[in-house]
């Protein structure tokens, strides 16, 4: 029988951390976690933005104001937290025309996965539960981890294969962070996730003459946001799901269904890329985990 939401318990007095929880999946979990008793701090780069989206919704819904294009802003969210059970990362960008961070890294890579890299480390300590990250089928899509050139500094750039290779990034955190806290004896526990296919604000802010023509053909394969954010919900509340399995839909190569453990490249898990790829978004981050 397929996962549903309806099957999570009461989740009064545990607090989850959704980054750009304003709109989309965020929004959408945000929804089903404050309606199941929990508190939700939605952390948006648009504080003034998510306000609105926050009232709307009943229950115990916050907002703080977190940029994950700028280290300075992730640190001082970081600063200003206390203890809660489980950060999800869900904020994204794809396909956007090249641009740089704050701190100079490539933006796509820059916010899906450096961002989510210093602030799930910054925040390790203070978290009760688990992490839950979201990655993507895109992450296919690359033939390889660029890691002697992560920030395009010597390569053309191709939005596309950006974003496939921040999703790989994803991916590739929330195994290694599991196999450390398990290395290091805690029970603290990380997940990979993917939400399939959804036409939610992500796709509206792709540009590309090609991403237009696509758009109705990823309504018409994919599923709805409340749909998609089900893997997000599985992985954030479910006690026994295994943090070693990569959840998500597995129906038209990936782009809808029920939760179920879902595919992977052999790049993905690739154990010498995997701390590669930790050791160079420690160096370029400056955030070092204490595991």
């Amino acid at each position: 029988m397929a996962w549903k939401p309806e099957q999570i318990a009461d989740q009064t007095g545990r607090t989850f951390v959704i980054t750009g929880a304003n709109g989309g999946l965020g929004a959408e979990t945000t929804k089903v976690l404050a309606a199941k008793g929990a508190t939700v701090v939605m952390a948006c780069r648009n504080a003034a933005k998510a306000e609105p989206v926050a009232a709307s919704i009943p229950g115990d819904v916050r907002v703080a104001a977190l940029d994950l294009a700028d280290l300075s802003s992730v640190r001082r969210f970081a600063d200003e937290s206390g203890e809660f059970d489980v950060l999800i990362n869900n904020a994204g960008l794809m396909n956007i025309p090249f641009s740089r961070t704050a701190d100079g890294f490539e933006t796509q890579f820059g916010v899906n996965h450096l961002g989510h890299f210093a602030l799930t480390g910054l925040l390790l300590d203070r978290i009760r539960d688990r992490v839950v990250t979201l990655a993507s089928i895109a992450h296919r899509q690359t033939p390889k981890l660029w890691i002697d050139d992560l920030n395009y500094e010597n390569r053309r750039y191709q939005r596309n294969l950006a974003y496939a290779q921040a999703k790989l990034a994803n991916l590739m955190f929330a195994r290694e962070l599991q196999r450390r806290l398990t290395e290091a004896g805690s029970a603290k526990r990380s997940y990979a996730v993917h939400p399939g296919v959804s036409a939610t604000d992500l796709f509206a802010r792709t540009e590309t003459p090609l991403d237009k023509i696509s758009k109705p053909f990823v309504r018409l394969i994919g599923h709805p946001p409340h749909k998609a954010a089900h893997s997000t919900l599985f992985a954030a509340t479910e006690p026994d799901a295994d943090p070693t399995t990569y959840w998500g839909p597995n129906r038209l190569f990936g782009s809808q269904g029920p939760v179920e453990p879902s595919a992977s490249t052999k790049l993905s898990n690739n154990p010498e890329l995997l701390r590669r790829l930790w050791e160079e978004s420690e160096r370029m981050t400056g955030v070092v985990y204490k595991l």
